[in-house]
């Protein structure tokens, strides 16, 4: 290990976040500094990075026809090890300045919920655990996570930064008699604890739930974010989104248009990611055309 990759292992390490997303912006930033070093780099340390480093690496990734998608990950971990290092100056403003196109965003609705024998075939955490994912918008990790003790303000539940991607703690509003009573029966079923038990490691439980939810012929729980994307949607705009048969934006009046930004600014950050052009994935497209993500 070389001194750079030695710099950024132990950034990694001290910062916020899950233990899986600390892991995998790890393995991440490890495999770019083996591409610098590829490229005749030899970094003395994390902060040294400048943005002949940066246009090398696209330069790179591009020349291995890396996906867009892939290109973004990436850049994304760059762009976390130049802020952590205070160094964000190097890099460009957007993906789109270093030629990496936008990606494909709405391509059909993936939004369904889990019910019925397919529910009652998983262990009552488990059932929690989706449950909580179509109540509030919650990651599979962040539902496994979740300790209503800590969560639960009445009015809105609490999600700790240590329960979520990023380590972006969040608030999601309680609006509906349903989600009190599935924390109520939470506090029941695991007391002040986690949803996963206390004899269990999240690794362990979180492939037992994924294989328990395969057998059950559950194969996308990420819909369950979906489905409550949606819902909010209805709930704050009176209307179904565009992913549900909506109107897209061109056919609204100003003042639904209004009413859709202020929408999807809030589900973005009840799902915990803060840019507006997230919510064409789960809601559609703002535009018919293609459907892109804005």
């Amino acid at each position: 290990m070389d001194a750079l990759a030695y710099d950024l292992k132990n950034l990694t390490l001290k910062a916020e976040g899950s233990h899986l997303t600390r892991t995998q912006r790890h393995r991440g930033l490890q495999a770019i500094a083996r591409d610098l070093r590829g490229l005749g780099f030899a970094l003395p340390g994390a902060a040294s990075l400048k943005p002949k480093h940066v246009e090398a690496l696209v330069a790179h990734w591009k020349a291995a026809r890396l996906t867009p998608g892939t290109l973004k990950n990436r850049m994304g971990w760059v762009r976390w090890w130049a802020q952590s290092v205070r160094k964000a100056s190097v890099l460009p403003r957007d993906n789109a300045s270093v030629g990496i196109p936008i990606r494909e965003g709405f391509k059909g609705s993936k939004a369904h919920t889990t019910m019925g024998q397919k529910m009652s075939a998983l262990p009552d955490r488990m059932q929690l655990a989706l449950r909580l994912q179509m109540a509030f918008g919650l990651r599979l990790e962040e539902s496994l996570k979740f300790r209503v003790g800590q969560a639960d303000h009445g009015d809105h539940i609490a999600l700790q930064a240590s329960w979520c991607k990023g380590g972006r703690s969040r608030e999601v509003a309680l609006t509906h008699s349903r989600q009190r009573a599935l924390l109520d029966e939470v506090r029941t079923v695991c007391g002040n604890g986690a949803i996963i038990p206390q004899s269990k490691s999240y690794i362990e439980f979180r492939k037992e739930v994924e294989h328990a939810t395969w057998r059950a012929g559950i194969h996308n729980m990420h819909g369950h974010r979906h489905w409550y994307a949606q819902w909010r949607y209805r709930v704050l705009t009176g209307r179904p989104s565009p992913a549900a048969g909506g109107e897209t934006y061109e056919r609204l009046s100003r003042g639904e248009r209004a009413r859709d930004y202020r929408a999807r600014l809030q589900i973005s950050r009840e799902l915990g990611h803060n840019r507006l052009h997230v919510t064409d994935i789960y809601l559609g497209g703002r535009f018919a055309a293609k459907g892109r993500a804005r």
